[in-house]
């Protein structure tokens, strides 16, 4: 059956497969399926447009509807769980496993929408997530830090992974020894791959950021020695301690850098550039000899958003200094 899946569908070994949800460019943005013993489970959905990938992944793997029986986002933004709402409506016996603080966002997506609006502009989020379907209260369960639940008998557990969003949570697969991180251990384009040892950088999207959070939440991903890491951004990535030191380096570098020009003018274009610089010499260390030109144009979504995370965390650091 392998060989007859469509190229978006990734088999990962121990019933794990990757889908590329499609979202952007191809390898930039993943769900995953998750298969035990004839029973399913997804973490991350992608957007809405994901929809028809993530239902042809089931077709292709023979499972049926009514054989998913959890959609796990890692967190509620809308490049993990903006589908998630189409797919459970296609799903008559799942249930949703969410972080507490994004559960009410999952029912009611309206101020998630108009959040997310807000950053993008509405003519990019009818483009790029189209809609947003609401989850039935009563097909949502909110998780806690330490909770298990089992797929077939497989054990999934989860924690609280504060840092990159207040709302995120990682989900620890026992049978490959794995995380599935969302956003919270960085991302990872397969473009920077250099013999087969891969780049990571840490993701500071807005609202959220909190770089003490963050550094602890990488670290307790890190405790448990983890044999791989099931990013969304994107696929399973292994060396997970080397990379881990590298992500942590540069979330450090991150930090100095915001503190240097949290009060400078044209604070959000020097932010930008700083951080550019950031990452093609990190690449370069890497052994990435990609042109710096072709690097910032794979990264400048990055580059953006994070430049705007880190200002939000600037100027909430410096409210507090003000109360």
């Amino acid at each position: 059956m392998t060989a007859t899946l469509p190229a978006w569908i990734e088999p990962l070994g121990h019933g794990i497969h990757a889908i590329d949800t499609g979202f952007h460019r191809a390898r930039f943005d993943a769900a995953y399926l998750i298969v035990e013993r004839g029973r399913a489970a997804f973490v991350d959905t992608g957007t809405h447009f994901a929809l028809p990938r993530l239902l042809g992944a089931l077709d292709a793997l023979g499972i049926a509807r009514d054989a998913v029986d959890y959609v796990i986002p890692t967190h509620v933004h809308l490049d993990h769980a903006g589908g998630a709402g189409s797919l459970m409506r296609e799903l008559p016996r799942a249930t949703m496993l969410v972080h507490p603080r994004g559960a009410r966002h999952m029912i009611d997506p309206s101020a998630l929408w108009a959040g997310a609006t807000a950053v993008y502009g509405a003519d990019e989020m009818v483009r790029s997530y189209g809609e947003i379907v609401p989850v039935p209260a009563e097909r949502v369960r909110a998780t806690d830090d330490g909770m298990t639940v089992e797929l077939a008998g497989r054990p999934l557990a989860f924690i609280d992974t504060p840092g990159h969003a207040r709302h995120h949570h990682c989900v620890w697969d026992a049978a490959s020894r794995g995380w599935f991180t969302g956003d919270t251990f960085g991302l990872s384009y397969r473009e920077f791959d250099v013999d087969g040892r891969a780049w990571i950088l840490p993701t500071s999207t807005p609202v959220q950021f909190e770089p003490d959070a963050l550094e602890h939440s990488i670290g307790r991903l890190l405790a448990r020695d983890p044999a791989c890491m099931y990013l969304t951004h994107y696929g399973r990535v292994d060396d997970v301690q080397r990379l881990g030191a590298l992500g942590l380096g540069l979330l450090r570098e991150m930090v100095a850098i915001g503190q240097r020009l949290r009060d400078a003018d044209d604070r959000h274009a020097r932010l930008k550039a700083a951080l550019a610089a950031l990452y093609v010499n990190s690449l370069d260390d890497h052994g990435c000899r990609r042109p710096a030109t072709e690097i910032e144009a794979l990264l400048a979504m990055d580059i953006e958003l994070n430049a705007q995370g880190m200002a939000a965390w600037l100027d909430r650091d410096r409210r507090k200094e003000g109360a």
